[in-house]
């Protein structure tokens, strides 16, 4: 009997059972913490995530119009309602509360402030208008969630959870011409890489020139369709740019002159250098003239036919600087109104300090918003100052922009003089209206942007350093400009009026990159998290 006792007492069968036992519940424990922080993340995931989407949907909605803080706290409780199946069960599952602040300000390097109200969250100068509200700040309000196994350690559920994200707008402008101009009024040793631009509308600019205006820089941008000049040109001509959108707030600058591209921006003119071959084919787009073309510049032919190639094209030099008194003085000043020098025919002029011979310039890169209405209107419609103001109805200071506005508007003009009519010199003729079926190509139909209209960013060349190849650049302003003539020679030599690689424009209006609308150019407004 002892003996059985005593072999009963040192027999280790099943010793392992008690260690089990006594550590089975530190293994629940364990699993169950592990299952319930799972769950507390994936809880934590959705607050944000539904924080991400709420606050992404409300930006879009701020327009700066009238009830734009409404529509935004709908867009959110829309987007948030799809979030409503978060990981707890039971009545926990409803829809989460949020608050939505609106701020015309709001600075994200500010280390979050729980005891903010999340109607003033950190950071943001809350907005008091819909037309200054730019940001939306959504914030979770605080949920738990329920631990199923980790009340065997004395938790029932995780503390308050919580989650904001803050959204705004991100805007750009598509389908136009990669075209740049560094600000002509920046100073010497300016630091200020967003320092404004403000001509006087209706200004003429020296656009795009042989010179670079910094070294490296004529007055491209990157087009995004690859570094070659058939890039550029089928972003200069195409009726619809292929390459991506300009971001308003930063772009790249290309480098070089690129001067064949200009073949495929003067089809803009019904100007092609060998027919419908200026159009880049790579791109497969369509080059279409402007529905008026006015222009200094007639074909060799009454028909058109052979206006498919530039060759053919002559310009007609309109010559301001004449014998303006008796001594033989002679400055750039509106022709004499008796019409002694009149040139045969007569595009858009320049203002008058950039006409003549380029030798003779008085202005820089801006002119001065003067040019020669009166002989406009007498070279192409025989009206005298008092006439085409009565006839027009526009203001004595009119803009080359109002003038062509009024032209596609009154295409019949005299009923013998207007863009609908050729205007014969000698044996060649000039045409001015495309879709007539004078010119050499199709017009541009109705829905199509304006071809005689795109848009310039406007750099300071010197705060940004910008030699050569610069990327993502600030940009402090764009500007929609008018195309004055085609890019074409005019003279020669020492009797240079222009250059082929010069593009001239007239200044209409600005859009800052802080703009609610910029007109007659596509802009996408895309919202992104800032926060």
């Amino acid at each position: 009997m002892r003996r059985s006792v005593r072999t009963l007492w040192r027999n280790a069968d099943g010793a392992v059972a008690p260690t089990v036992a006594l550590s089975l519940t530190a293994l629940i424990a364990v699993g169950g913490i592990a299952f319930d922080y799972a769950r507390m993340a994936s809880l934590d995931s959705e607050l944000q995530n539904a924080a991400d989407q709420a606050a992404l949907a409300a930006a879009t909605q701020l327009d700066g119009l009238t009830n734009s803080r409404v529509r935004a706290t709908a867009a959110a409780n829309q987007i948030v309602s799809n979030f409503s199946q978060f990981v707890n069960t039971g009545s926990d599952r409803s829809l989460a509360v949020f608050t939505v602040a609106y701020c015309s300000a709001y600075d994200d390097s500010v280390a979050n402030n729980p005891a903010d109200p999340p109607s003033a969250p950190t950071g943001c100068t809350v907005a008091t208008s819909d037309a200054d509200a730019k940001v939306a700040v959504v914030t979770m309000a605080g949920r738990r969630a329920q631990f199923a196994f980790t009340p065997i350690v004395g938790a029932s559920s995780s503390g308050d959870l919580s989650a904001q994200a803050a959204a705004t707008m991100e805007s750009a402008i598509c389908k136009v011409p990669p075209v740049m101009l560094c600000n002509p009024s920046e100073p010497v040793g300016n630091q200020d890489e967003l320092l404004d631009f403000n001509p006087p509308r209706g200004v003429g600019l020296k656009l795009v020139t042989g010179s670079a205006s910094v070294p490296g820089n004529f007055g491209w941008l990157e087009s995004g369709l690859g570094n070659g000049s058939s890039a550029l040109a089928g972003e200069l001509g195409y009726n619809v740019p292929k390459g991506p959108c300009q971001a308003i707030t930063g772009v790249t600058t290309k480098t070089g002159m690129d001067t064949s591209v200009l073949n495929a921006f003067n089809t803009r003119f019904d100007v092609y250098a060998n027919g419908n071959q200026t159009c880049p084919s790579q791109g497969g787009g369509t080059c279409s003239p402007a529905l008026n073309t006015r222009k200094d510049l007639v074909c060799d032919t009454q028909n058109g036919t052979s206006c498919k190639n530039k060759a053919n094209w002559t310009p007609v030099i309109y010559d301001p600087y004449w014998d303006s008194d008796s001594n033989g003085t002679k400055e750039l000043a509106a022709l004499p109104t008796n019409g002694s020098l009149d040139p045969a025919i007569m595009g858009y002029p320049h203002d008058l300090c950039h006409s003549s011979l380029q030798s003779r310039y008085t202005c820089g890169i801006v002119g001065s918003g003067t040019w020669d209405r009166d002989a406009y209107f007498r070279v192409n419609y025989g009206w005298t100052h008092d006439q085409w103001v009565a006839n027009t109805g526009l203001p004595t200071n009119a803009a080359r922009y109002d003038v062509y506005k009024w032209e596609l508007a009154h295409p019949n003009g005299t009923g013998t003089k207007g863009i609908d009519f050729p205007q014969p010199v000698a044996s060649q003729a000039a045409f001015s209206h495309p879709a007539s079926g004078n010119g050499a190509g199709v017009g541009e139909s109705a829905s199509q942007p304006d071809r005689r209209t795109i848009a310039v960013a406007v750099l300071n060349c010197r705060a940004l350093n910008a030699h050569g190849k610069t990327v993502d650049v600030p940009v402090p302003s764009w500007l929609k400009v008018f195309l004055v003539e085609p890019a074409i020679k005019r003279g020669s030599g020492s009797n240079l009026y222009s250059d082929t690689k010069d593009i001239y424009v007239e200044f209409i209006e600005k859009s800052k990159a802080q703009d609610d609308q910029f007109s007659e150019v596509v802009r996408r407004d895309v919202p992104y998290l800032i926060k």
